[in-house]
């Protein structure tokens, strides 16, 4: 576990579906304390139990649920997945409670649209340590450059959807007042990130 700022650890451990490593998150420096598109870290969930038990977990994108029935079953989290991904969970494992673009999660964290990748792609802004932007499967951090996701996971004309992505996310920036990145693939980027995602979109 990685404590990139106040109360912001990220770990990395490898998804045991697509056997690649991903990233996830916990934040307890807003309260509630709540996860990001976690999976169990190799601490175990003993780790979380020294620390403000989470309330929460948040999906930038459905398919990002991973282990979510685990920290249910332990901590009684509230699952919370944009309204336009809820037909991932129909089968009723567990449930799931939907969000829209423009609102604000508990812990003041506010869900906003970058829908460009799948309908409920969503980028989260955390009022921590002066703005963290926490981003799914839209961009990803590889090697400390920012790209895409190969184009046989984006869809039927990849080009279009990554001019979209682009888009999305630089009205995000000339919105938005954030100086941190966070992936769900890739390294995080402490400080200076806003420049960083901005200059990769203006590409």
């Amino acid at each position: 576990m990685n404590e990139l700022l106040p109360g912001i650890f990220h770990w990395r451990v490898s998804h045991p579906d697509i056997h690649i490593e991903v990233d996830s998150y916990y934040v307890s420096s807003l309260n509630p304390a709540f996860l990001i598109d976690p999976l169990v870290p190799q601490e175990g969930l003993d780790w979380f139990r020294e620390r403000p038990a989470p309330q929460h977990i948040y999906l930038t994108n459905r398919l990002h649920d991973r282990h979510c029935r685990r920290f249910i079953k332990d901590f009684g989290v509230t699952v919370w997945c944009h309204q336009a991904g809820l037909h991932e969970f129909a089968d009723g494992s567990f449930d799931v409670t939907a969000f829209r673009f423009g609102d604000e999660l508990p812990g003041g964290v506010r869900a906003l649209a970058v829908n460009r990748l799948c309908p409920e792609e969503t980028a989260l802004l955390l009022p921590s340590a002066g703005g963290v932007l926490a981003i799914g499967d839209a961009i990803i951090n590889e090697d400390g450059e920012l790209g895409f996701v190969p184009d046989t996971l984006i869809g039927d004309d990849p080009p279009a959807v990554k001019r979209g992505l682009k888009a999305a996310l630089l009205q995000i920036c000339q919105q938005e007042t954030f100086d941190h990145l966070l992936f769900a693939h890739g390294d995080p980027i402490i400080g200076g990130g806003k420049n960083t995602l901005r200059t990769f979109c203006q590409r």
